[in-house]
C-alpha cells in the first residue's frame, strides 16, 4: 500500500505542477470565469506549487505528507465550488474531482 500512496503523491504533485507551469493560459481563463483577481490567482498558484513540492518530497519523508494533502484537498474542494458556481460541465470538474479524491486517499492513508 505504501507504494500506491507514493505513486498517488507523485501523480498529484506532477499534475498540479503541470497545470500551473505548462497550462497557465488555461488557469488565467478559468480564474477570469470564476471572477477572481490576478492576485488571488498568483497566491493560489504559489501555494499549490509549494504544496505539490512538499508532497513530492514526502515520498522520501512521509511525516510531511498529511498536512500538504489536506491543504491541497481544500484547494481542490474550492475548485469544485467555483466550477459549480459557474455551472461548468462535468468534464471541466473532473480533473479537480479526481485530484480531490487522491488528496483524501493520501491523507487518510498517511494518518493510519
Amino acid at each position: 500500500m505504501e507504494e500506491i500512496i507514493k505513486f498517488a503523491q507523485i501523480i498529484l504533485a506532477i499534475s498540479v505542477a503541470y497545470v500551473w507551469v505548462f497550462r497557465f493560459h488555461n488557469v488565467i481563463i478559468e480564474f477570469k470565469k470564476f471572477g477572481l483577481s490576478s492576485l488571488t490567482r498568483s497566491l493560489v498558484g504559489a501555494a499549490k506549487i509549494s504544496i505539490a513540492t512538499l508532497l513530492f518530497v514526502g515520498v522520501w519523508y512521509s511525516p510531511l505528507v498529511f498536512i500538504p494533502s489536506v491543504l491541497m484537498g481544500l484547494f481542490m474542494l474550492s475548485a469544485q465550488y467555483f466550477h459549480f458556481k459557474i455551472k461548468s460541465t462535468f468534464i471541466k470538474r473532473l480533473p479537480s474531482l479526481f485530484l480531490l479524491i487522491l488528496c483524501v486517499f493520501i491523507a487518510l492513508e498517511s494518518i493510519s
